[in-house]
């Protein structure tokens, strides 16, 4: 077995992205030791009295921004020679397989999640990378955060079969090709009658063929999924 990928998820809400993790596939492979999530309360890092996170912006505006010191102390106890510090921002790169594919390579993530107004600018400076699910708001980081642990945890050896993952969505950049189970009739809708031929290869050539089809339609100029 090789090493477990630690991922400590830093957010205002303990349990919300571990607890959510721990049914199904994913529940297994930490049970296997193969990923270990861990929630890490924020507020465990402020100093006064109040567990105070957040302060108003200079030059004004509306809502709260999260200090840097709480988060700074986090990264300070958390961080070790081998680990990569995400910040989650809306602001960051567009999260997809291949970054997913990237990360689930490390031995030890930190994903920063943000809240309010999102982080002092500052805290940046002491960070690897920045990553957005995309160009929506949420109201906090911790959604973000488990759809990328999920995608992420998935990835690393052993956790699905290699088979698995060979033929899915976003391999080699395409979307995957439709796919369609018993009854071989359904609504007057049927299935297409290479996939019912037993030919090995030429199924293999018509889902490459609707794959790239599939990818053009969907994810061309304009273009809305359905």
């Amino acid at each position: 077995m090789g090493q477990t990928l630690l991922v400590d998820v830093v957010g205002l809400f303990p349990g919300s992205v571990a607890k959510a993790l721990r049914g199904s596939i994913l529940g297994r492979a930490q049970e296997r030791g193969l990923i270990a999530v861990r929630d890490v309360q924020l507020r465990d890092y402020a100093v006064d009295r109040h567990q105070t996170l957040d302060d108003e912006p200079y030059g004004g505006g509306a809502g709260m921004l999260l200090k840097p010191e709480p988060i700074l102390r986090a990264l300070r106890d958390l961080r070790r020679p081998d680990s990569l510090v995400i910040l989650l921002s809306a602001d960051g790169a567009r999260f997809h397989q291949g970054i997913a594919r990237g990360l689930a390579r490390e031995r030890h993530l930190i994903l920063l999640c943000g809240h309010y107004e999102g982080f002092d600018a500052r805290i940046r400076h002491f960070v690897d990378c920045t990553l957005s699910l995309g160009d929506f708001v949420l109201t906090g980081g911790e959604p973000a955060a488990w759809a990328i642990v999920d995608a992420v945890a998935r990835l690393v050896p052993g956790v699905l079969k290699d088979r698995s993952l060979s033929e899915e969505s976003f391999d080699g950049d395409l979307l995957e090709a439709p796919q369609y189970t018993r009854p071989p009739l359904f609504q007057g809708i049927g299935v297409p009658e290479i996939l019912r031929s037993g030919d090995h290869g030429a199924v293999k050539s018509y889902r490459r063929r609707a794959s790239e089809e599939r990818t053009r339609r969907l994810r061309g100029a304009g273009a809305r999924a359905r």
